[in-house]
């Protein structure tokens, strides 16, 4: 790898921190909603100004599936990959934090009393979060196979991951079967995500979401060659519009509320063009050397490095907090399960997610290491 991919993949890791830190913003906004509401026009105007990219959660996730899409793909893109070895080491290097995440979880809700007067009815909390566990929850979870979770909220997006991952032959081939059209490929995308919202198909959403990605990967030289002639002609105003018109459509569905109201046709339309905006995003990321410079610092850098352990534990500590104390004092609440969240994700990171990348790529060298000393057979 070269210097200038080194570079941009730093750059790549940064992105998926600030991604990982708007998911922890929008999840302290969804506990506080309930207060928020009583003063007129707050959460109006937290969600539907230009403020909401801070908050957009949801969001946030597609920027976690365009990622893996692009860096998933790069290396089975060579002629050289292994599958054998990709297999059981992405699959244990997902499954096995999720597993430890759900431990996590569970030890908080048997150690944090769950009283329900402490949050308020049919609020986020109530509805989403567990007050109670059972060992048949814990299995289901652990899986990754339910569509909703309780035990820890967030899975429901690493249900994707692995669906993904395990189809990815599948993108590979259709990424490299489109690469002659590739902007035909991203406009029916795109569209199927569009159809995806309308028609409430969450596989038309997220799956064509990860496929953005692998066509980036495809066409990753061609991304950087375009990128390269911009910059030399000081691109600046460029890679401004397009990061501009990228967190534009990726909120667009809030900022357009007063004219596609919340559950209507045209909202959830408007809603699937946020894959776009999150794709225009990663672009930003490759190429500007302003958004480069500002991803590969050393803060974005570290929250790279422990955004996944951050995504897996924040709405357990979040959630156990807010029962302890209350939501009515959601600004305490807040101001303490922001630090914390971040605290345990570090020694999650320590603890749970680098084993857990450790015996990934143990496994996947035995297994291809097991292939390559099976004799082949001689033809008679």
């Amino acid at each position: 790898m070269g210097t200038g991919q080194s570079e941009r993949m730093h750059a790549l890791d940064g992105v998926r921190g600030v991604a990982a830190v708007v998911v922890v913003l929008y999840h302290l906004t969804l506990m506080a909603r309930p207060r928020l509401e009583e003063t007129a026009g707050l959460w109006e105007w937290i969600t539907q100004s230009p403020l909401r990219p801070l908050t957009a959660g949801s969001e946030a996730v597609l920027v976690f599936f365009v990622l893996s899409g692009l860096v998933v793909s790069i290396p089975a893109l060579s002629a050289t990959f292994d599958w054998l070895r990709y297999y059981p080491s992405r699959l244990i290097r997902l499954y096995l934090p999720v597993i430890g995440a759900v431990l996590f979880a569970v030890a908080l809700i048997l150690v944090v009393p769950r009283f329900p007067g402490a949050i308020s009815p049919d609020s986020w909390l109530d509805n989403r979060v567990a007050s109670s566990i059972s060992l048949g929850r814990i299995v289901e979870e652990s899986s990754l196979l339910p569509e909703t979770y309780t035990v820890v909220n967030v899975l429901w997006s690493l249900r994707w991951e692995v669906m993904f991952s395990v189809l990815l032959p599948v993108f590979i081939v259709v990424g490299l079967a489109v690469r002659r059209r590739p902007w035909l490929a991203a406009v029916v995308s795109v569209a199927l995500m569009v159809a995806g919202r309308v028609l409430e198909v969450d596989a038309l959403v997220y799956l064509p979401t990860f496929f953005l990605g692998t066509l980036m990967a495809v066409h990753l030289p061609g991304i950087r060659a375009w990128a390269d002639r911009v910059n030399r002609r000081g691109g600046w105003f460029i890679w401004g519009a397009l990061a501009v018109a990228s967190v534009v459509l990726l909120v667009l569905s809030w900022l357009t509320r007063d004219i596609a109201p919340a559950g209507s046709s045209a909202s959830a339309a408007l809603w699937g063009l946020a894959g776009a905006g999150a794709a225009g995003l990663i672009v930003v990321a490759i190429g500007s050397p302003l958004a480069e410079r500002m991803l590969s610092a050393r803060l974005p850098l570290w929250l790279g490095r422990v955004s996944f352990s951050l995504y897996l534990v924040h709405v357990p500590v979040l959630a156990s907090i807010a029962f302890l104390i209350g939501d009515a004092a959601w600004w305490l609440v807040a101001l303490i399960a922001f630090p914390a969240s971040f605290a345990i994700a570090w020694l999650f990171h320590v603890a749970v997610e680098t084993p857990a990348h450790r015996l990934a790529r143990r496994a996947g060298n035995r297994v291809a290491s097991r292939h390559d000393r099976v004799p082949t057979p001689i033809a008679s």
